[in-house]
């Protein structure tokens, strides 16, 4: 409460001009008690800079107007009769409805019910000041009743209201409303400055906890409510049960606006599959759908996040995946699927062949099924790595002495200068769970190679885990092959512009390493190169189609990169394996000019030449159909080349580091209308699901704790909106 200094005589004179010697006045409650800081003689007014006498004729109204209020306030309204009035000009009537009892006018808030005078000799004022602290009332606009006089104006009053209504069993206080004197002697309280919308802050509470991964029983803690109350008494405090509901209400109109985005895209999408895992063991699959939209940006939109059950038949599975792209209304609009490369081939055969029946699918669902590139790699790394088992053990051990005390250390280091080692590398013990920092720590260790061999030598004692020059040159070999694989996952996850264009090259080196892998006269290394070959062709015969079409796709490779790269790796074959995917490049190109809107006004024309004939019977009808078609293709063919030709017999783009293929493409759309539509549909497949967060993980992805525990379709919400929210502040 805000001390002032009243001297008793002074208050018994205010008190007095307010209820005169006899008056049997009960002041209603709760009721505002109007201090100042200043001693006060006379009545004066508050919330003003300087405070000034009232006149005698004010004085009066003041009075009459109080005590008339409280008459209102117990009022019997039950006979009243609403009144309206165009006389009624003020803008605070928006907030009260003006009512006749008898031959008395009384304005009732439209808030929390209040009765004060609505008689025409009080004016609007008193109206207007019980709007700037009803309480049942949003701040929001509460501005616009101070006049531009009293809004230039600093007061020094303070406003406390007895509400002996509030529960009493409520722990925490709204607000504390104690202060200090001297805090608050030369601040004043603005009370009109701020504004409150309590459905908007709930909403901003909800999306607060949807972005961050809040739990939703925040709401319920003990220092969350104190923090809110005492941030904003006004706001009304939310239930566990009310949070959530915000979320799915936010989840069900964020899905709207996904639904008519993705239903305007003028190309195909691409929808890649995951599998999640929660603390308590149960498995989701998430859908995410990939694009390039009309702005040529790749785009990328959770679907859904929804709870299976591994041990369910793969009918099921292809079953739960269907619902959910038919639910999107974007079975028609697919263009192929991303799978990790242990994915059940009956359940990708089984999508693929229900939308092969409605011929949906390009080059009849070749390029369908593709597989995380990125995956394969992880997979082939832990490969190398778990052959490596029992020296990456004695690596850690090794490190673990040195690092046991300084004087280990500090011997190590003068080892070190004895035998010119001058590596900058640190040793330190990996992360067992990212498989490239074990690569870092085994690459660290071999420039120190010479080292630990004379540490063995000074103090073979402790150095118990001492490598042999045998394990030692293994180590060599298979830390050569991480460093490949760290280096093109860092490609793939790393680049600028992550289109599909970017794995040909990268694929193909792999590719070629493996095949001299496999020479190695140490069977130890070659059956182990063995191993990760029989994964990589698996990854290459579903997707090798797919790479080459993107990587003639872009202007600065065209057919050069799948000339330059195939003769490597099939020899004399190679030459029949170039056209044979030319002739699916074509088969491609020739599906998307049927759907491009430059065909559709050539088609219309030939429907119409078509139907100009209709009256000649049946068989005329038909041979002419046929002549019109061959009239068609023949004088496409005579005449100007095609997208796909004018494109391969131009020079190539030169290339440069932060080269963009989809503005390239953007540019060039004029130029080559029907290439661009495929090109937009290839680029957008995303040749990996992985997160760049988890790109080195071993072991799939997990739900965030604080989410694990609640209903599926809770977390479905949750783990989608927060992928929308963050996808539209990004952008």
């Amino acid at each position: 409460m805000m001390s002032a200094t009243i001297k008793p005589r002074s208050l018994y004179t205010a008190v007095s001009l307010y209820f005169p010697r006899g008056a049997n006045i009960h002041p209603p409650n709760p009721i505002p008690l109007y201090i100042t800081t200043q001693p006060f003689s006379i009545l004066t007014r508050p919330n003003t800079r300087k405070q000034k006498p009232i006149k005698k004729r004010e004085k009066q109204q003041f009075l009459h107007t109080d005590i008339a209020n409280y008459q209102f306030h117990v009022m019997d309204m039950s006979d009243a009769v609403l009144v309206n009035s165009s006389r009624l000009k003020s803008m605070v009537w928006n907030d009260f409805d003006r009512v006749k009892k008898g031959d008395t006018f009384v304005a009732i808030c439209r808030h929390c019910k209040k009765k004060l005078s609505g008689s025409s000799t009080s004016g609007t004022s008193h109206l207007r000041n019980h709007l700037i602290r009803c309480q049942r009332r949003s701040n929001h606009g509460v501005a616009q009743y101070f006049s531009a006089k009293e809004k230039k104006k600093e007061g020094s009053l303070a406003l406390l209201t007895i509400d002996q209504e509030q529960k009493k069993d409520e722990v925490l206080s709204l607000v504390n409303v104690r202060y200090e004197q001297e805090q608050i002697k030369n601040e004043p309280v603005c009370i009109g400055s701020s504004s409150m919308d309590q459905r908007r802050s709930q909403f901003d509470l909800a999306r607060m906890i949807i972005l961050h991964n809040y739990p939703l029983a925040m709401v319920e803690h003990v220092g969350f409510k104190i923090f809110v109350r005492n941030l904003q008494p006004l706001f009304e405090l939310v239930t566990y049960d009310k949070v959530e509901a915000d979320c799915l209400e936010i989840y069900s109109k964020e899905k709207q606006k996904v639904y008519e985005i993705l239903d305007k895209l003028p190309g195909k999408i691409s929808v890649t599959a995951d599998v999640w895992t929660a603390s308590n063991d149960a498995a989701y699959l998430s859908l995410k759908a990939h694009y390039v939209d009309e702005d040529w940006q790749l785009k990328r939109r959770t679907l859904n996040l929804i709870a299976i059950d591994p041990s369910h038949t793969d009918d099921v599975h292809s079953e739960v995946i269907m619902t959910c792209l038919m639910d999107w209304d974007i079975d028609r609009k697919l263009f192929s699927m991303i799978f990790d490369c242990v994915t059940s081939e009956n359940i990708i055969d089984r999508i693929r062949d229900r939308l092969s029946q409605n011929r949906f699918l390009y080059c009849n669902g070749q390029l369908f099924d593709v597989r995380c590139a990125v995956d394969l790699v992880n997979h082939m790394g832990q490969d190398a790595l778990e052959a490596l088992c029992e020296v990456t053990q004695k690596i850690r051990e090794s490190i673990r002495y040195v690092k046991s005390s300084e004087a280990t250390h500090a011997m190590f280091n003068e080892l070190a200068h004895e035998v010119q080692v001058e590596s900058k590398k640190c040793l330190c013990i990996d992360n067992p769970l990212k498989w490239n920092s074990t690569y870092f720590m085994l690459e660290a260790a071999l420039e120190y190679r010479k080292v630990f061999s004379c540490l063995r030598d000074r103090d073979p004692i402790s150095m118990k885990f001492h490598l042999s020059d045998l394990e030692w040159d293994r180590m060599s070999v298979i830390t050569s092959f991480l460093k490949l694989f760290v280096e093109v996952t860092n490609v793939f996850t790393r680049s600028k512009y992550p289109t599909a264009n970017i794995f040909f090259p990268e694929i193909c080196d792999i590719h070629l390493q493996l095949i001299e892998w496999c020479k190695n006269p140490d069977e130890y290394i070659s059956s182990l190169a063995v191993k990760m070959r029989k994964k990589f062709e698996d990854f290459w015969d579903k997707c090798s189609l797919l790479l080459a079409v993107a990587a003639m796709l872009d202007p600065r490779f065209k057919m050069k990169l799948l000339e330059y790269y195939y003769p490597q790796l099939y020899g004399d074959s190679a030459s029949e394996l170039i056209d044979d995917v030319f002739e699916c490049i074509k088969s491609l190109y020739n599906e998307h000019s049927v759907v491009s809107p430059l065909a559709s006004s050539l088609d219309q024309g030939l429907d119409w030449q078509v139907s100009a004939i209709t009256g000649s019977g049946k068989d005329s009808k038909d041979r002419l159909m046929g002549f019109d078609k061959f009239l068609h293709e023949t004088s496409q063919s005579e005449g100007s080349n095609s997208d796909l030709d004018k494109y391969l017999e131009e020079p190539l783009f030169p290339r440069n580091v932060d080269f963009n293929i989809l503005n390239w493409w953007k540019v060039h759309t004029p130029r080559y209308p029907i290439l661009s539509m495929m090109a937009r549909n290839i680029l957008g497949i995303p040749i990996t699901k992985v997160a760049a967060e988890s790109t080195f993980d071993i072991g799939g992805r997990v739900l965030d704790h604080n989410w694990s525990s609640l209903p599926a379709t809770t977390i479905q919400a949750l783990m989608c909106s927060q992928d929308w929210i963050q996808s539209e502040l990004e952008s």
